[in-house]
Order: C-alpha cells, then sequence, then structure tokens
C-alpha cells in the first residue's frame, strides 16, 4: 500500500471518529452539574450486585466487554513483543553476568519483594472491596518480582521468573475471561452475564462473577507484563550480534 493511501485512509477514519466523537461529546452533561445519571445508576447497579467498590462493579461487570477488550490488547501486546524479540540469525545469547549490588540494596530487595507480592495478591483479592484490582495489583506483582534483580542480578530474576509458566498462565486467564462470558451467555443469555450468587454485601465472595473475573485480569497483567519486560531485559542483557567486538560484550 502507497503512502497516499495510507494518508487517504487514515483521513477517512479520524472523520468517521471525529463525527461521532463530537456527536457523543454534545450529550454528554455539562461539567459540575448535580445530575450525575451514569454514576447513579452505576452506583445502584453495584449495591444491587452486592459490589462494594462500585469501579470494580463497572469493570467487571456493568461493562465487562469493554474490559475484555482491554485484556486482549495486553495480550496481543505480549504476542507481538515475543515475535519481534525472538532470536534472530545473527544474533546469540550469552549469560548474564554476575553484578555487585550494595548490602543496603540488597537488603531492601530481601525485605520489600515479599512485602510487595502479599500486597499485590491483596489488591487483586480485594478489588471488588477496595481501591484496586486485577489491573492494579497485577502490575504490582510484576513490579514485586523484578526487585530481584535489583537487589542481586538478572540470574537471580531469571531463576524466580518462570517464563515458560507464565506464557501459559497468561494464556489461560485471558480464555478464562472469555470462558465466564460465555458461561453467562449459556445460562443467561447475556454475554459476561452476573450468574453467580451474589454472597454477602462487603465480604470477600461477593459480587458473583466479580472477583472471579478479577482475579483472571489479575494473572493475566502479572503475568503478562513480567513476559513482556522479561524480552526486553533479554534483548539489553542477554542478546548480542554475531559481529559484536569482543570487547563490547
Amino acid at each position: 500500500m502507497s503512502a497516499r493511501a495510507r494518508l487517504l485512509m487514515f483521513a477517512a477514519a479520524a472523520i468517521v471518529i471525529g463525527v461521532f466523537y463530537g456527536v457523543a461529546s454534545a450529550e454528554t452533561p455539562s461539567f459540575g452539574r448535580a445530575s450525575h445519571p451514569y454514576g447513579d445508576r452505576a452506583v445502584a447497579a453495584s449495591l444491587a450486585h452486592r459490589t462494594a467498590n462500585v469501579v470494580s462493579s463497572v469493570n467487571f461487570d456493568i461493562r465487562a466487554f469493554d474490559t475484555l477488550g482491554e485484556e486482549s490488547i495486553l495480550f496481543g501486546t505480549v504476542l507481538g513483543a515475543t515475535l519481534l524479540l525472538r532470536l534472530a540469525r545473527d544474533e546469540r545469547r550469552r549469560p548474564a553476568a554476575s553484578e555487585r549490588v550494595l548490602p543496603t540494596t540488597r537488603l531492601f530487595g530481601v525485605i520489600w519483594l515479599p512485602v510487595a507480592l502479599v500486597v499485590g495478591v491483596y489488591i487483586v483479592a480485594h478489588g471488588q472491596l477496595s481501591p484496586g484490582g486485577g489491573f492494579q495489583g497485577g502490575v504490582v506483582l510484576a513490579t514485586a518480582l523484578h526487585l530481584g534483580y535489583i537487589a542481586a542480578d538478572y540470574r537471580v530474576l531469571e531463576k524466580v521468573r518462570p517464563l515458560a509458566v507464565l506464557d501459559v498462565a497468561d494464556s489461560l486467564a485471558a480464555g478464562a475471561f472469555t470462558a465466564m462470558g460465555l458461561a453467562g451467555l449459556a445460562a443467561a443469555g447475556a454475554f459476561l452475564k452476573n450468574v453467580l450468587p451474589l454472597g454477602t454485601f462487603n465480604e470477600i465472595t461477593s459480587g458473583g462473577t466479580v472477583p472471579l473475573l478479577n482475579a483472571a485480569v489479575g494473572v493475566e497483567v502479572a503475568s503478562g507484563v513480567i513476559v513482556l519486560l522479561a524480552h526486553f531485559l533479554d534483548q539489553a542483557v542477554e542478546i548480542t550480534g554475531n559481529d559484536e567486538p569482543e570487547e563490547a560484550r
């Protein structure tokens, strides 16, 4: 496709999106007004499904289909990075060198790595009750694991980062979200319909399918971010060109 054809396609798409965006913006409530129709409906729906965190109710119940799209974007990003950053014919992998770490930095990692992992699990598990959820908790879990790199070296990170397992976990978690949507379609005639018992308000088992979808996103985000960072870190630390001078290695 020529550059002119791509430009014309972009211009046509931009015009269509701009028109729809303008029409939608004209219909939104004015800023600062006392009436908030969407917020009122979201709070009522959240309370009806016994989900204390209204944001999680919106993300994983009211508009869970949108969240499936957001999750799929991350999954596609990881898949694309895996394909693009795979070992090329003119590249080779060399073992990462041992790095000297200050004792204070090592102590920081040893103390805070398990704490960060627990905090990440807590944020995911309590997403339907308090601020947080699968996206936030998944990023915390992925970041926590990389404290091993900061506190020690890349070889330690590779030992605590089972990429083969995380690849499978990423795929299974993304598939689980869709599977729960199909279960709602089969049981109630609507994709991602909240069909499980709603439980008792403000308890960890409340919310029906919300905590399960939340957990699926947490696993998918944590696994996906770790795998994504692994490919970039491998390129920076272990991958070299065959024609690279020996002193540069």
